[in-house]
């Protein structure tokens, strides 16, 4: 498969069509950034690297730290995980409280705001120093000592994160949140936080296309059930309310954010990131849906 030559040919059609939807400037970091980037890296399981446009410019990817999170309380709960978040797509907005009353505070899935912030909760139970220990996580799954949060863009999202502050306090009404509310919060936003290139980004997310295992040493970070149900859930609830959209153009494993970053998975061959910051209604990155539509459709590469 030519990757190169095919990553240009789409990036083209891509950049010559429409750039519809808006920035997620409700976090006024994120409203600064230039709408026209657009970005893609595609990594594979030999380490086999290909790029195209602002691949290697860092943004904030959002709710796609939410996989890193969640993969470092699997290590550490293994299945008791799910006692307090569930694995059912949500069909509501990813910040919704809805659900919440009738599910008596337990998420429906981890990759909601919701289900995120009960996953922060353990890490801040089982870990010493969790911001530190998270981080130094992430960078060993990227093999990059430079990956960090970013400061700025946290005290943004705390500065409006009023709906989170509602869905962590409801939460702890139905006693699924154990440690103290402000602390919680205070992971969380610095999760959401975090930047990295499409290159970085790819090379992260790589264990999950390598059946738990890093490409380089081989060492294992998550057992191979645990890659498989990481990777469902990835695919039925990746994506918000528009997970089942995702699935039927794209066909991968995957996982989205504000920032406009995606991550999609082809287990067993690659990883693909791509960045493009207008958002379509559902919160996805218009451009980067579009992107990987094609890019499937042309490489007959899904995984259906």
């Amino acid at each position: 498969m030519d990757y190169q030559s095919l990553l240009q040919k789409i990036y083209q059609l891509t950049l010559s069509g429409e750039n519809p939807g808006a920035l997620a400037d409700y976090i006024p970091e994120l409203g600064h950034v230039d709408p026209e980037k657009l970005g893609v890296h595609l990594t594979t399981v030999a380490c086999d690297q290909y790029s195209v446009g602002d691949s290697d410019e860092r943004f904030s990817i959002q709710s796609i730290a939410k996989v890193l999170s969640l993969s470092l309380a699997y290590q550490l709960e293994g299945g008791e995980i799910w006692k307090r978040v569930g694995v059912e797509p949500s069909g509501t907005a990813f910040n919704s409280l809805v659900q919440l009353e009738a599910d008596r505070g337990i998420p429906r899935n981890p990759l909601i705001n919701a289900g995120a912030i009960v996953v922060c909760d353990i890490l801040v139970s089982r870990l010493s120093n969790p911001k530190q220990e998270l981080i130094e996580y992430i960078r060993k799954l990227g093999d990059n000592p430079h990956i960090d949060y970013c400061p700025t863009l946290a005290e943004s999202e705390k500065a409006t994160g009023f709906r989170n502050a509602a869905l962590i306090n409801f939460i702890k009404s139905f006693g699924n949140i154990h440690n103290d509310i402000d602390t919680v919060l205070d992971f969380y936003f610095s999760l959401c936080s975090i930047k990295m290139s499409c290159r970085e980004l790819a090379r992260t997310f790589l264990f999950l296309a390598n059946n738990g295992r890093d490409v380089v040493s081989n060492e294992a970070i998550l057992t191979l059930s645990q890659t498989k149900r990481l990777n469902a859930i990835m695919q039925t609830c990746g994506f918000y309310d528009e997970a089942g959209e995702f699935t039927y153009r794209v066909g991968l494993p995957g996982k989205s954010g504000v920032g406009g970053g995606i991550i999609a998975v082809h287990p067993g061959k690659y990883t693909i990131a791509v960045w493009s910051p207008r958002l379509n209604s559902k919160g996805n990155s218009s451009r980067g849906m579009k992107f990987l539509e094609l890019f499937t459709t042309e490489t007959a590469s899904s995984i259906f």
